[in-house]
């Protein structure tokens, strides 16, 4: 299975600005699926596949907003998640942002959190669990990554 992140359009299959039900509804396609919301506007639709988790945030409750991938987990499907040919999840944290700059991108790295401010990408390196680390201590890799509207981030750059 294979995911392509699109910033600022979505991910493979989950463009950004889809309705609440489409987004529900194609992720039932990769598993069991779970839906908080708030009465008046906020819903998190998240997709729970036995590897990965991806949360769909539908922050006005209608549309999609966001979209945020969890690194896989080994099994029995081969996983892969891409952003222009990089394999995201299996480029180590620092490489991948250098190859993010080499692309001419502006890169804010906060050592646990990165962010691409005007393609609206944000990274994490939180882990909640043992995951291979890096020379500074932290995770060798990111284990998510937000997908976002075109300024998502930009505030970032203030």
């Amino acid at each position: 299975m294979d995911f392509e992140l699109d910033p600022p359009n979505g991910i493979t299959g989950f463009p950004l600005g889809a309705a609440a039900d489409t987004v529900r509804a194609a992720a039932a396609e990769l598993g069991q699926v779970k839906v908080s919301a708030d009465p008046v506007h906020y819903m998190k639709v998240l997709a729970l596949h036995p590897q990965f988790e991806i949360v769909f945030h539908i922050e006005d409750g209608k549309t999609l907003t966001a979209a945020e991938m969890w690194i896989p987990r080994p099994g029995a499907e081969e996983i892969t998640v891409r952003f222009r040919g990089i394999d995201v999840f299996r480029t180590p944290a620092r490489e991948l942002l250098k190859q993010l700059e080499g692309m001419g991108l502006t890169v804010l790295d906060e050592t646990l959190y990165a962010f691409v401010p005007q393609l609206s990408m944000g990274f994490t390196r939180v882990a909640g669990h043992d995951v291979p680390l890096d020379t500074d201590g932290e995770p060798l890799y990111f284990q998510a990554i937000l997908t976002g509207p075109l300024d998502y981030y930009d505030y970032k750059l203030a």
